[in-house]
């Protein structure tokens, strides 16, 4: 079975300046605060990382084992897979406060479009404009991302449940197997496309505070 790691482009802007904020119009004022505000809204989705990625290095060495054992082992058999059955439910719950987050952060986000159609400044609203596209396409790519995780968690509960079968054939253990491979393959893409659209987003976002004059320092850029 194909594991994978997911290794996520964390969305960190660190601490911003503000030069000359007294220049500064209203609406560019409000967008500065709302996209910090989308940032603090994903510290949540952020903390999912390590431990998920923990615990899918914990499930792939059982089924490592688990897989190495002859059916004389049934016992052990029985007893690992109840034991990856239950990392499989923390992952869950990891991936769900995960997708909560950024759920919230959606909701923070909505707020950008009445605030770009008050920008008066054509080069900034285009910008704006980008930078919404772009983030829209990220979570989208993070919603087929959770839908196929969830979808993968839930193949991996039949795997396990399978294990604990006497009368399991090669047939039906490959079959799952190919399920499986097949759906992580589709989170693995999408992570990607979520990966790059993210570092998309945090490089027009740094366009646009430039060309709002927001100084931002060169450290900051993670």
């Amino acid at each position: 079975m194909v594991k994978r790691t997911i290794l996520f482009l964390l969305l960190i802007i660190g601490s911003i300046v503000l030069a000359g904020c007294f220049n500064k119009s209203s609406t560019v004022d409000k967008i500065h605060e709302l996209l910090e505000s989308v940032v603090e809204s994903e510290q949540t989705f952020e903390k999912q990382q390590d431990p998920l990625v923990d615990l899918e290095k914990q499930e792939k060495e059982i089924y490592g084992k688990i897989i190495t054992l002859g059916m004389k082992e049934y016992d052990q058999i029985v007893s690992l897979s109840n034991e990856a059955l239950g990392i499989v439910d923390k992952r869950k719950e990891h991936m769900q406060k995960e997708e909560d987050s950024i759920e919230s952060s959606k909701k923070e986000f909505e707020k950008l479009k009445p605030l770009i159609e008050e920008l008066k400044d054509a080069k900034l609203k285009k910008k704006a404009t980008e930078l919404q596209d772009t983030m829209l396409k990220r979570y989208e790519a993070h919603d087929v991302l959770y839908e196929n995780y969830t979808k993968g968690l839930e193949y991996d509960k039949e795997l396990y449940q399978m294990f604990q079968k006497k009368d399991l054939s090669i047939d039906q253990l490959e079959e799952q197997i190919k399920k499986i491979n097949d759906t992580y393959k589709v989170v693995l893409d999408s992570n990607k496309s979520f990966n790059e659209f993210t570092q998309k987003y945090n490089d027009i976002k740094f366009d646009f505070y430039k060309v709002a004059g927001i100084e931002i320092k060169e450290d900051d850029k993670k």
